[in-house]
C-alpha cells in the first residue's frame, strides 16, 4: 500500500493534469475561433495527452490501493492575444508540470518508495519531451513573426499531429 503523503501529492497531481487538459481546451477553443486548425489540432492531442497522464496516475493509486480525492478544476484562461501568447503559456505550463512531477518524485526518494520512483520515471521522461516540443514551436513563432505565410505553413504541419495512446509506467 501507497503512504499517504505519497497519495496526496500524486491526487493534487491528477488534479493539475486534468487542469492541464482543461487548460488546452481552452487553447483549442481559441485557435479553432481564430480558424488556426492546424493548431487546434496539436492543442486538441495535448488534451488527450493530458487526460491519458491523470489516468496513468489514477490508476496507479488504485493498483496501489490508495484512496483517489478528486477536486473541483480550476477554470483556465479563456483569451490570448495571439499564437505565440498561447505558445509561452504552453511552455510555462509544462515546466510547472516539470517542476511538479520533480516534486512527487522527491516524495517517493523520502518515503524510499521503490515501485513509485519506477512509476514516476515514466513521467519525468514525457516531460523533457513535452517542453522540448512546445520550446520548439514556441522558438518557430518567434523566427516566423508577423508573416501570415509562415504562420499557415507551420498551421499546416501541426495538423498532422495525432495522438498515440502512451503506454505509461
Amino acid at each position: 500500500m501507497i503512504n499517504e503523503r505519497l497519495t496526496d501529492a500524486i491526487n493534487d497531481q491528477i488534479n493539475f493534469e486534468l487542469y492541464s487538459e482543461y487548460l488546452y481546451l481552452s487553447m483549442q477553443a481559441y485557435f479553432q475561433k481564430i480558424n488556426l486548425l492546424g493548431f487546434a489540432n496539436w492543442m486538441s492531442v495535448q488534451v488527450q495527452e493530458e487526460r491519458a497522464h491523470a489516468m496513468g496516475l489514477y490508476n496507479y493509486l488504485i493498483e496501489r490501493n490508495g484512496e483517489i480525492e478528486l477536486e473541483c478544476i480550476t477554470k483556465p484562461n479563456t483569451n490570448w492575444e495571439s499564437t505565440l501568447e498561447v505558445f509561452e503559456e504552453t511552455l510555462k505550463h509544462e515546466q510547472l508540470v516539470t517542476g511538479r512531477i520533480d516534486s512527487i518524485m522527491n516524495i517517493a526518494e523520502e518515503e524510499k518508495d521503490r515501485a513509485a520512483l519506477s512509476f514516476l520515471q515514466w513521467y519525468i521522461k514525457e516531460q523533457v519531451e513535452e517542453e522540448a516540443n512546445a520550446s520548439a514551436i514556441l522558438q518557430t513563432l518567434k523566427m516566423i513573426k508577423d508573416d501570415p505565410n509562415a504562420l499557415l505553413l507551420l498551421d499546416k504541419d501541426l495538423a498532422t499531429r495525432t495522438f498515440v495512446a502512451p503506454v505509461i509506467g
